[in-house]
């Protein structure tokens, strides 16, 4: 089983960028769909995104489609999330979660993962 750690999180004004990142220990990695979640406080978690084990096949929720960008190198062990135009309503802790994976879906929903990185904060300024 794989072990999650995101990076890249930070304080950005409203229009700007940032890249967060998820590395994944473990040498099975290529073998698990990967996906982004996201949880502001008071509120549910929320599904951003989703890739497939080989990377073929990507998802996003429609709050963040056209602004993100899910990608992953399954080489070095990590998914990658950018995140452009960001807006005041994207602030959240951002967590990244694996799901092993053989038959080359994405996963949407919380509770089919099994395995879940510590998260990490993006605060966006008005």
């Amino acid at each position: 089983q794989v072990q999650l750690v995101e990076s890249g999180g930070g304080l950005v004004q409203a229009g700007g960028s940032l890249r967060l990142s998820c590395a994944a220990s473990g040498r099975t990695f290529s073998r698990y769909a990967m996906g982004w979640f996201r949880q502001a406080p008071g509120k549910e978690r929320e599904f951003v995104g989703a890739i497939s084990w080989s990377g073929a096949s990507t998802y996003y929720a429609d709050s963040v489609k056209g602004r993100f960008t899910i990608s992953r190198d399954n080489a070095k062990n990590t998914v990658s999330l950018q995140m452009n135009s960001l807006k005041p309503e994207d602030t959240a802790v951002y967590y990244c979660a694996a799901r092993g994976d053989y038959s080359g879906r994405y996963y949407t929903s919380w509770y089919e993962y099994d395995v879940w990185g510590q998260g990490t904060q993006v605060t966006v300024s008005s």
